[in-house]
């Protein structure tokens, strides 16, 4: 058993750290872009006058930024190598995750948006599982790396948020012209990403009951299909926003639209969130460590009544909670991550599914709690936008939410706990 970071991962996070500071650094600081990162950010970032989405600079920025990683081989690294990518592992990725996280604020990791210049890409293993052609594929992996297809998620509903099964959506099977295809009505809530995407994966019931994991489809309806419409972006805690409330009236696909077997769409939906839930609790790990390492050097630098703050134990005890739980949550995501990578993917929601819900709202939980004590720390500077904490708080508070809201992951674990996904195996460990 060895927890050493291996010699050829750390000699890529050195490549990599070298790649910012010749290649991202200096974009995030050329002209005013640095208004992107300081106390400017969310106005800097936000049209206001325009719903509230992003703004044309900011995402364009942030395409500067990838194309660079992309030429320098750092972007699609947990791509398949036939994708242009390096085959990146769920351990390297958590351990880069981490990494960058715990840097801060910085034009090479920002998760507001799941920016980073080494992409976190769960609809490349989507489309490489479950593609109904190989043109499929290719159309929508290939085609999302160079631009041209971006697929957002459709699955959470007005009426339905954590409990996909009931599920509103309808798809009916209908022919037109001699085409076989499906008629969809229905609404969808909280599907980022809307304004700049080309396809929606929205999810269906097409057959059996409410409450029924089998019965749901997936069909990729372009932007633009007669019927579907955009009705409002949602202003959120955390701005800007791309989380659009949506309806589908009559909206007609042809069956190449299909995603996967028709009734199995709840695994695809399943095999998304893994591989997003262990990256995102590597990043507020990251996070939460920066927090946490922020506020012990104030906690050294500043001396109210002539002594340093860190000499408090009322200060010392909580940053030491944090840090204990850093370390233990640490080991857990690596360990899980690693499994994964032992593991076929199909095979993880049966298997993992618990160690990944586990690493997810915890560490979620945890970056929450490190950016409130960070504000705590730094005092008035603290809450101010000065400083990043109130922005690392705003973005991580999502995740708690996001992904799986912390109760239904701690459902799944419960159902592994006590039996109900099967017999046990063995112990906890």
């Amino acid at each position: 058993m060895d927890f050493a970071v291996p010699a050829d991962l750390q000699a890529y996070l050195d490549e990599l750290d070298a790649f910012i500071e010749a290649e991202i650094r200096p974009l995030e600081e050329a002209g005013d872009n640095i208004r992107f990162f300081d106390h400017r950010r969310e106005h800097s970032r936000t049209d206001w006058d325009n719903q509230g989405l992003p703004r044309h600079e900011w995402e364009q920025l942030l395409r500067q930024a990838t194309r660079r990683a992309d030429a320098a081989g750092h972007w699609r690294f947990s791509a398949p190598k036939k994708y242009g990518g390096k085959d990146g592992s769920n351990l390297w990725m958590a351990v880069i995750r981490e990494h960058f996280a715990a840097k801060g604020l910085g034009l090479h990791n920002d998760l507001q948006n799941e920016h980073s210049i080494v992409g976190n890409f769960p609809f490349v293993e989507m489309f490489e599982q479950f593609a109904t052609s190989e043109e499929q594929k290719q159309e929508f992996i290939l085609g999302g790396f160079e631009g041209k297809r971006r697929t957002a998620f459709g699955l959470t509903e007005p009426d339905h948020g954590s409990d996909a099964t009931h599920m509103e959506t309808r798809a009916v099977r209908e022919t037109r012209d001699g085409v076989d295809g499906w008629l969809i009505n229905g609404r969808k809530m909280w599907i980022t990403g809307m304004h700049v995407a080309t396809h929606c994966a929205t999810f269906c019931r097409t057959d059996g009951q409410d409450g029924d994991a089998k019965g749901i489809t997936c069909l990729l309806v372009p932007t633009g299909t007669p019927g579907m419409t955009v009705d409002e972006y949602m202003w959120t805690f955390n701005m800007p926003t791309d989380h659009p409330r949506m309806t589908f009236s009559d909206v007609w696909v042809p069956d190449s639209a299909r995603l996967g077997p028709v009734g199995g769409g709840l695994s695809i939906a399943q095999s998304f969130v893994h591989q997003n839930r262990i990256r995102q609790a590597a990043s507020s790990l990251g996070a939460a460590v920066y927090c946490i390492e922020e506020s012990v050097r104030y906690a050294r630098t500043r001396k109210p009544f002539g002594e340093a703050l860190a000499k408090n134990q009322a200060i010392q005890f909580p940053l030491v909670e944090l840090a204990t739980q850093a370390e233990m949550l640490r080991l857990l995501i690596r360990k899980t991550a690693w499994e994964m990578d032992r593991t076929p993917h199909k095979e993880i929601e049966r298997t993992l599914s618990d160690k990944v819900s586990m690493c997810n709202y915890w560490a979620n939980r945890l970056v929450c709690e490190a950016a409130d004590r960070a504000m705590q720390v730094h005092g008035g500077i603290g809450y101010s936008r000065h400083k990043p904490f109130e922005h690392i708080y705003r973005h991580h508070r999502r995740y708690r939410i996001t992904e799986g809201a912390e109760e239904i992951q701690m459902r799944k674990v419960a159902a592994y706990l006590f039996g109900y996904m099967g017999p046990r195996k063995g112990t906890l460990g």
